[in-house]
């Protein structure tokens, strides 16, 4: 359950009350939201029962609760249909009876309706209310501490290039996606699984998709990698679960017996009973 009200997020609320207008749902701190009729479902919603919802404001900026989800939500990115436009800014799509609207300060270009833009969805702290921006730049960051190659990750797709696809990798990092490794369809707006290939000095990341099978040299730098990430120890061996190896190394159990093979054969690691000790 939400400690409070969270535009912009999933919300886990407790139903408290009814009303005409539907069901008011509170977070732990006794602030409430409307979840207005047309979401209410009788069987599923009594009183003190949980209900995940997505807060927004509506046009009149009062927050209110749907169980509809949007195509994006506060921090992530969507491709999304210009439906109006205005001479302060413009509306988009983004899956709710209310359109998200894109400032025309946050526009690096002139909206059309009908066009199609990559955005991020983004807080006005001041007003509470959610808008889209199409300057991503800023929200885009070159601290790759934490991250290591071969590390799986979420990538959206942004941007065609001469060399590939720009991705946001975790609504986080820009990254790319090189299109002599590119061996499935792939558009703008897609969500796309995959793994860090390289980190750059300038803090921008060359990405596989996960779809793309690591030979057995990116196999064993990633099992490296992931030993130097927790130390230098990792409590996995040959006997360990199927389950925990792909939890750990995200590779099959054949992959990861054969690797360590390799790296045992080439003097790099030494396999315990319980674990396994980088050298």
């Amino acid at each position: 359950m939400n400690k409070t009200l969270q535009i912009g997020k999933i919300n886990a609320l407790e139903v408290s009350r009814s009303s005409d207008y539907g069901l008011f749902l509170k977070a732990k701190d006794g602030s409430e939201v409307l979840l207005p009729n047309a979401y209410v479902k009788s069987d599923e919603m009594d009183i003190g029962e949980l209900v995940n919802v997505f807060l927004y404001t509506d046009s009149e900026d009062r927050i209110v609760a749907t169980t509809e989800r949007p195509k994006a939500m506060l921090g992530e990115y969507g491709y999304f249909r210009v439906v109006s436009y205005k001479q302060y800014g413009a509306f988009v799509d983004w899956g709710l009876p209310k359109d998200l609207f894109v400032p025309l300060s946050e526009q690096k270009e002139y909206f059309h309706v009908d066009d199609w833009f990559v955005l991020r969805v983004c807080l006005d702290e001041q007003t509470g209310r959610l808008y889209g921006t199409q300057k991503i730049g800023k929200w885009l960051s070159n601290d790759t501490r934490g991250l290591f190659p071969m590390q799986e990750v979420d990538m959206f797709v942004i941007a065609k290039t001469p060399l590939g696809y720009k991705v946001v990798v975790n609504n986080l990092f820009e990254g790319m996606l090189f299109d002599n490794e590119i061996f499935e369809p792939i558009s703008i707006g897609d969500q796309k699984n995959g793994v860090i290939k390289t980190i750059r000095k300038d803090g921008k990341l060359d990405c596989l998709l996960k779809s793309v099978k690591l030979n057995q040299d990116d196999a064993s730098q990633k099992v490296l990698d992931i030993l130097k990430s927790h130390g230098g120890t990792v409590l996995c061996t040959y006997k360990s679960d199927a389950s925990l190896i792909s939890d750990i190394f995200g590779m099959s159990k054949k992959v990861f017996k054969r690797t360590l093979t390799e790296l045992i054969n080439k003097d790099k690691i030494t396999l315990h009973e319980d674990k396994i000790i980088i050298n």
